[in-house]
């Protein structure tokens, strides 16, 4: 058994390996519902993540504004990534990071589709809307180096083979998969699944070019930003900011 530490001072005894999300829905299940991540002790975690040492625990819900944007930015990322390289096949994936006001990911499009259009935009939100519709389950897996080398090579996605390789020895190595038909290399943290996301609360922007590792020497590649939002009134809202601006 391991003791949990809640912020208002109580502590529960729990089973090794439960996770926060189990603990939430014992507390209720409108927490169970709201709560999107955990920080244990302090640091933002999947809410599936087993607990296994004695911990200060904290659900964090929509109302921990600057944690949820985060997490559903991050995830918004992935699932464009997803969305791209369903419609688009041969599409290489890299790196998409949360912004401060939404999200963007590097992709390397294939020589016969070459950069990605701003009139292709509505066909991939349609695509993201279908891939957070199907509720899939987003799945922290910790992978041998090598294993996930060979398999980054073996799908032809060479950018993520060359930053894999070049991590720290030693250093865990993490995919999250998205059902089980998709994955990203990543460290996370991430929403227990991608119906956790509000489909009318993202858009995406703009695309422009980006160059691997931000340096003009390497590869370009094609950039697609999007601006995501816990709900569809955080995002009107922001919208109607971005308007008024441009008209000053």
């Amino acid at each position: 058994m391991i003791r949990v530490t809640l912020p208002d001072g109580s502590a529960r005894e729990v089973a090794r390996g439960t996770t926060p999300a189990q603990i939430a829905a014992d507390i209720g299940p409108g927490l169970a519902k709201a709560a999107l991540a955990a920080k244990i002790d302090g640091e933002l975690r999947d809410i599936m993540r087993p607990l296994e040492v004695d911990t200060n625990l904290s659900l964090v819900t929509s109302r921990d504004e600057a944690d949820a944007l985060e997490l559903v930015r991050h995830d918004y990322a992935h699932v464009l990534a997803e969305a791209v390289q369903s419609l688009f096949p041969g599409t290489q994936i890299t790196f998409g990071p949360a912004t401060s006001d939404g999200f963007y990911y590097d992709f390397a499009p294939t020589a016969e589709h070459g950069p990605f259009r701003d009139d292709e935009l509505p066909l991939i939100e349609e695509e993201m809307r279908r891939i957070i519709a199907a509720d899939k389950a987003l799945v922290r897996e910790v992978m041998d180096r090598d294993a996930l080398i060979e398999a980054w090579k073996g799908m032809g996605e060479h950018y993520k083979a060359e930053w894999a390789a070049e991590l720290p020895a030693g250093e865990e190595l993490t995919v999250y998969r998205s059902g089980d038909d998709w994955f990203d290399m990543c460290r996370g943290p991430h929403l227990a699944s991608t119906g956790k996301l509000d489909p009318q609360a993202f858009k995406l922007t703009r695309v422009s070019g980006a160059y691997w590792r931000g340096d003009q020497k390497n590869a370009q590649l094609s950039r697609i930003y999007g601006t995501g939002w816990l709900n569809k009134k955080q995002l009107a809202e922001h919208l109607v900011r971005l308007e008024e601006a441009a008209k000053r």
